[in-house]
């Protein structure tokens, strides 16, 4: 039952009990409904609604949302809460989200325990609010509280919500305060639809436009959230409902919304595989193996959660280093309020940092974070061996070297396997986990147990060059760079890209990671690449001649004073001298074109990845591809891109690169399988899975 209901004297208690999060499904609105009947059929004096466990209600069943709207439906269900003669009090003890915020503001009177949380994110997901949140929010807390909340989808805190009006009280035991309420002053409470509208301030709207825009890019949900309330505020409050149901259905049924439903489950489902039942290690005590930018942020993350952090550095040089740069990350904590002085002390204490590999001798877990060279990380793993416990888990962060290589350095490369952090590392939410072939089922699980203790979205990944992302990335960057000879500049390659959602183009991100490690990276693959594939020198070029990105000033473009890009002409002129040399005949490349040839590419690789197992599903690859790569989460991932384009299109399309060059464009197997049994891409199984 999704709504238990009790009375005690001429008090009725109402409970939202659909575990874990109260979700709101076509039960749970029912009961409701029957609730208010039962309430005027008691005559009772109030109702005093909460949630069962630790939320109030965190919004709809989105899986609901796939279909056509089942009745009851919740407008219809708040309007009969909020006309009811009998008065509804939201006792407001965890997390109202979405619908359950909509149950709270359809209320008399909302008591707040002071962990709750409300807010109104239902942008994230494609659509608005549909049962009257942008109008009973905006009589509540005012225009440009409702508009910041809505329109950015961003929740808001207890004693927040209750200093912009949004709740009348915040108490420990919300349901108690509830039932001590004067009946009288409960009588005398407005109900909010009878509240008048904000004045019109185009000043407000004006700006969450502009800040909508501007951090939720190509998304329709919040321009339209915000159409609804501007328009609310001249319409009568049924007219204005009325508007905002249509619009949230309308939107419902759209591309974006189903792409970002898509990850939402995508989201929750990242866990462990099933059947992994190993106990992982112990992970009160994780060591990290180097203290540059990515083992400094892996050892603040794991800081941050209360672990015991031991950072290895081969010299005193490197440990002044890594206490710097460990230093500088509490210090940006300290100075964004996400730490006080004393919780920086705390961290401070819980850390060690040595040159000694011994201190590290009783941690579960090791993190080797060093530099990508196949001979120090051995070298790194042969020393691990020598001080380590028989039952830690050793760790590499490398981002495209051969696990198992890595793991043969060691006795026991059981115990090995990859965790590939992204920058930076502790905000960065994409964990590759790396399965090599003798990893241990045990060391696996602490893989994801550590994936877990972050807070990061685990992805399972076989071993090859790059493993799921990098080796994307790369295919991404090296079509990019033929573009280049082709026809295009770094700037008009980016603008496409960011048109299609990314934040940054190819040759920005570049720039910002250094161009020298994409240089090693090919000077470690020249002995195996194909001698019949075509190879576009130009950013080896830039590399020889100094041109780093921002770190040296320069890169794809100038950073003048080490202020913003600006475009360099100088650019221009090596790309089309390059393409002298290589007997290319440069043509107009149009954003359309640029979008299509790099979007087909990382989809033509990311289903031969998909084949030969190293992601086990279309779903893992489209993790990877937002959380770790930029990919527009509102297309849902590369890959449910691609089944929302169509497979034959797609394999059409291939077609006519691969005649042009059958090296670079061989279509992938599963693509022509796909496409020749009419199957999408989701429903693709490699072995792996």
């Amino acid at each position: 039952m999704s709504v238990t209901r009790y009375s005690e004297g001429r008090t009725g208690f109402v409970t939202l009990d659909n575990p874990p999060v109260n979700a709101i499904g076509k039960s749970m609105r029912a009961g409701l409904l029957d609730a208010v009947a039962w309430a005027e059929t008691e005559n009772l004096d109030r109702v005093i609604v909460t949630g069962a466990g630790r939320a109030f209600a965190a919004g709809a069943d989105a899986r609901e949302f796939d279909g056509a709207a089942l009745e009851p439906f919740l407008p219809d269900v708040l309007d009969a809460i909020e006309r009811s003669f009998v008065p509804w009090i939201a006792a407001i003890n965890g997390v109202a989200l979405g619908g359950g915020a909509e149950i709270a503001l359809a209320c008399r009177m909302r008591i707040a325990s002071p962990r709750a949380q409300i807010g109104l994110p239902e942008v994230t997901l494609g659509v608005i609010p549909g049962a009257g949140g942008t109008q009973r929010a905006m009589r509540l807390c005012g225009l440009g509280t409702a508009l910041e909340m809505i329109a950015l989808g961003k929740p808001m805190r207890a004693r927040d919500a209750k200093a912009v009006g949004l709740i009348h009280a915040i108490e420990d035991d919300p349901v108690e305060a509830a039932d001590l309420v004067n009946t009288e002053e409960l009588q005398c409470v407005v109900p909010t639809w009878e509240l008048p509208a904000p004045e019109p301030d185009k000043a407000a709207i004006g700006a969450i436009r502009a800040k909508a825009a501007a951090r939720m890019p190509g998304q329709i949900a919040p321009r339209r959230a915000i159409d609804v309330i501007e328009a609310g505020l001249s319409l009568p409050f049924h007219a204005a409902m009325k508007l905002e149901r249509t619009t949230f259905l309308e939107l419902k049924e759209g591309e974006q919304s189903r792409a970002l439903r898509h990850m939402f489950f995508a989201e929750r489902a990242a866990k462990a595989p099933a059947g992994l039942e190993a106990a992982p290690a112990d992970l009160s005590k994780i060591a990290v193996v180097g203290g540059g930018t990515m083992g400094a942020g892996i050892a603040y993350g794991c800081l941050s959660l209360g672990q015991q952090v031991v950072v290895l550095e081969h010299d005193a040089e490197g440990v002044d280093r890594a206490a710097a740069n460990i230093e500088k990350l509490i210090a940006k904590g300290v100075s964004r309020g996400r730490l006080d002085q004393s919780g920086a002390e705390a961290l401070r204490d819980r850390l060690t940092i040595s040159d000694e590999y011994a201190t590290a001798g009783d941690a579960g877990l090791v993190i080797e974070a060093a530099f990508e060279s196949m001979e120090v990380k051995r070298d790194i793993f042969g020393k691990l061996d020598e001080v380590m416990a028989p039952d830690a888990v050793l760790a590499t962060n490398t981002s495209y070297l051969d696990v198992d290589q890595i793991a043969a350095s060691s006795r026991d490369p059981s115990r090995v396997l990859g965790l590939h952090f992204f920058a930076p590392a502790h905000i960065m939410r994409l964990l590759e986990i790396v399965r090599g072939a003798k990893t241990s089922d045990r060391a696996l699980a602490t893989g994801f147990a550590l994936a877990k203790l972050l807070k990061k979205v685990p992805v399972l990944a076989g071993v090859c060059d790059g493993f799921i992302g990098n080796r994307i990335f790369s295919r991404y960057k090296e079509e990019a760079d033929m573009l280049l000879m082709d026809g295009s500049n770094p700037w008009e390659v980016d603008e496409a890209m960011e048109a299609f959602g990314y934040a940054m183009g190819p040759y920005e991100v570049g720039d910002l990671s250094g161009l020298d490690i994409g240089y090693a990276n090919r000077r470690r693959q020249d002995a195996t690449r194909d001698p019949n594939r075509r190879y576009v020198p130009i950013a080896d070029r830039m590399v020889q001649e100094g041109r780093l990105g921002r770190k040296a000033g320069v890169g794809w473009y100038r950073y003048p004073g080490g202020g913003g890009k600006v475009i360099d002409p100088l650019i221009e002129d090596m790309i089309v001298e390059e393409a002298h040399f290589a007997k290319v005949e440069r043509r107009e490349i149009d954003g359309d074109e640029i979008r299509e040839r790099l979007v087909l590419a990382m989809i033509n690789e990311a289903a031969d990845i998909l084949g030969e197992g190293i992601a086990a599903s279309a779903r893992d690859i489209d993790l990877v591809t937002v959380f770790g790569y930029g990919f527009p989460r509102w297309r849902g991932g590369l890959m449910h891109h691609a089944d929302s384009i169509g497979v034959a299109q797609i394999v059409e399309k291939l077609r006519v690169l691969e005649a042009a060059n059958p090296v670079i464009w061989k279509i992938s197997p599963v693509l022509l399988d796909c496409a020749e049994n009419g199957k999408a891409l989701a429903e693709w199984q490699s072995a792996a899975g």
